[in-house]
């Protein structure tokens, strides 16, 4: 669990990291990558979410 945090974490920070340096350069493959980046880390973020709802819900069950 604690590698998934830093992993989105770190996913965050590169995603920080390219619209830095799409602003600073004005290069536009910055911001896509950026974009991207960050859609990926969104959909595993909602992922490791649903995984630990639905582990939730076997305990209560």
């Amino acid at each position: 669990m604690l590698i998934f945090r830093w992993i989105v974490l770190l996913l965050l920070v590169a995603g920080l990291l390219c619209f830095a340096l799409y602003i600073g350069t004005g290069q536009r493959r910055w911001r896509a990558l950026g974009i991207t980046i960050v859609k990926w880390t969104v959909i595993a973020a909602l992922g490791f979410f649903a995984v630990l709802l639905l582990e939730r819900m076997a305990l209560v069950l």
